[in-house]
Formats: C-alpha cells, structure tokens, sequence
C-alpha cells in the first residue's frame, strides 16, 4: 500500500514538472523548463537538459500570481549559487533578470520557493523558467 502511494506521488511530481530538452544553441531567450505549482508546496524544482548552458534566467508566471522569494541554481560542475528574489509577479508577468554567476555555465537544475499571493491559495500558477544563451564562448 505504501509503496503504491509512493509510486502515485511520483507520477504526479513527473506531470508537474516539465523540464524543456533545449535543442538549440542560438543566441536568444530559451524556454528551459516549466511547472504548475499548487500553493501547498511553495518549493519547486526543475530539471534542466540538453543544450543548457545560459548566462542569465528569467520566470514567467501564468494564470495566478506568486511571491517568487529565493532560488537555488544547480550548475553541471557541481556549484550551487543561492539567489534572494523577493518579488512579486502578477499573472501574465515575468520577474527581473537574473544573471548566473561566471557567465554562460551548464545548468542541472533550478529550485525555486514561493509564497502565495493574496487570496490565490487555491489557485494554482503555470511557471515558465526562460535562460539567455549569449555564446560569448563561442565568438
């Protein structure tokens, strides 16, 4: 029994998280990954494959609004950089840019926590996490 709950859980944390497989390397905003968070959680984590070295990232949020407060940036090498975001995004906004520490570097995976945003609790948010290929290695 408790394995098959587990097995449950599982699955549905697989169809939440959609992590994009980057196939281009051209210059430019590239979706990386996705998810629809439940305010239940408040921490999210995305997996990023493929062509995954960015420069800078970005989020945008769709059909309710979140409290985007912290992230954690997990880097192929190994290197974790811990970022304070503390901002608002309303539904159809997207946060500020955020630059990657060292440049273009290969990404592993993003976590992200949230709070919820005023009377949203039982809404449910679509989050696009967007990364910036510059190729500055490549010039």
């Amino acid at each position: 029994m408790i394995s098959l709950l587990v097995i449950a859980g599982s699955i549905g944390i697989m169809k939440a998280q959609q992590p994009a497989v980057v196939t281009s390397d051209k210059t430019g905003w590239h979706k990386i990954g996705e998810t629809t968070v439940s305010f239940t959680k408040e921490r999210d984590e995305v997996m990023v494959m493929g062509a995954d070295r960015f420069a800078s990232i970005k989020f945008r949020v769709m059909d309710a609004p979140i409290d985007l407060q912290s992230l954690e940036v997990y880097y192929e090498s190994g290197d974790k950089q811990d970022v304070k975001v503390n901002m608002p995004i309303k539904a159809q906004g997207e946060s500020r840019v955020i630059d990657l520490n060292g440049g273009e570097r290969s990404l592993k995976k993003i976590v992200f926590v949230y709070k919820t945003v005023g009377a949203q609790k039982n809404g449910k948010a679509h989050v696009e996490i967007w990364g910036l290929k510059t190729n500055t290695d490549k010039k």
